[in-house]
């Protein structure tokens, strides 16, 4: 508390987890640069918050703390997970120190979303655009990794057509729209092997059609770019605004380009990406 004394500015990062005991908590991080410049992280708060989780309730909570720690007025940005239940707990927050006249820009910058968690929420949007062929390969690869002996058989087929086999087939989890990405991938490597196996295997049913094939190629080439974003923000210890925001500024830039795409799948993929990105950085944009 008497280190934070000497300190002009702080940034919170907050979130609520439920134990297997269906207990909330709530975690709260302040961020800051010291007197050598260093930037540094210290949990000031880990507190049970009773439901119901509400805006109210979590602002409450927030400030509390702050107030305990006697820095209520030097918070420049908080950074929350996209739950409605945040949206309305920022906007709370946000009056309480409007009040106070401590808002940076009129407060344009004081919400910060949580980047690897929008790109999350867009990806999983544009995906479901083609649900059908994602669904295709992915019921392709769960029958293949379902038996030993299919796998095996898989594989001397990609030998025989001179195909290495280093990388494998991989089954995503769902929610998860990289390890989709990362399915995809891998299975366009053995496009070629998936007919050639189904003509051994009448129980083959699912096998991704050519026009499938085409709109993957497009679609991993697309996701490329958030891949290599979601990578860059998970591979930093310190993910600041000088590493986001270029990264941001590239996921805009090709929304951007594939609204006006020639294929329509991509077009209407693009579009309501277009409009998840919109709402949920529209008004730290400046």
């Amino acid at each position: 508390m008497a280190f934070f004394t000497g300190i002009r500015t702080i940034s919170l990062t907050s979130d609520l987890w439920t134990s297997n005991q269906t207990v909330g908590y709530m975690t709260i991080t302040a961020h800051y640069v010291d007197p050598d410049w260093k930037l540094q992280k210290r949990v000031i708060n880990f507190c049970h918050i009773p439901p119901p989780h509400t805006g109210l309730m979590i602002s409450d909570a927030i400030f509390s703390c702050l107030n305990a720690w006697g820095i209520e007025n030097k918070i420049s940005t908080i950074t929350l997970d996209n739950a409605s239940s945040n949206d309305s707990a920022v906007r709370h927050l946000k009056d309480s120190f409007s009040l106070k006249g401590n808002l940076y820009f009129g407060g344009k910058i004081f919400h910060v979303r949580c980047c690897a968690h929008v790109l999350n929420l867009m990806v999983q949007d544009g995906l479901g655009m083609i649900g059908d062929v994602i669904s295709n390969v992915r019921d392709s690869v769960k029958y293949l990794k379902g038996s030993p002996s299919r796998l095996h058989r898989f594989y001397e087929i990609a030998r025989q057509c001179q195909l290495s086999i280093v990388k494998k087939l991989t089954l995503d989890v769902p929610t998860r729209w990289n390890s989709t990405y990362a399915m995809l991938d891998s299975a366009l490597l053995y496009k070629d092997v998936f007919p050639r196996y189904h003509d051994m295997d009448p129980l083959f049913r699912s096998m991704p059609s050519e026009d499938d094939w085409e709109k993957t190629v497009k679609v991993i080439h697309f996701l490329e770019v958030f891949h290599e974003a979601t990578t860059i923000f998970s591979g930093y210890e310190y993910p600041t605004s000088n590493i986001f925001l270029p990264e941001i500024w590239k996921i805009k830039e090709l929304l951007l380009s594939t609204c006006v795409d020639d294929s329509e799948f991509m077009r209407n993929m693009a579009m309501k990406m277009k409009v998840k990105f919109d709402k949920y950085w529209s008004e730290c944009n400046l």
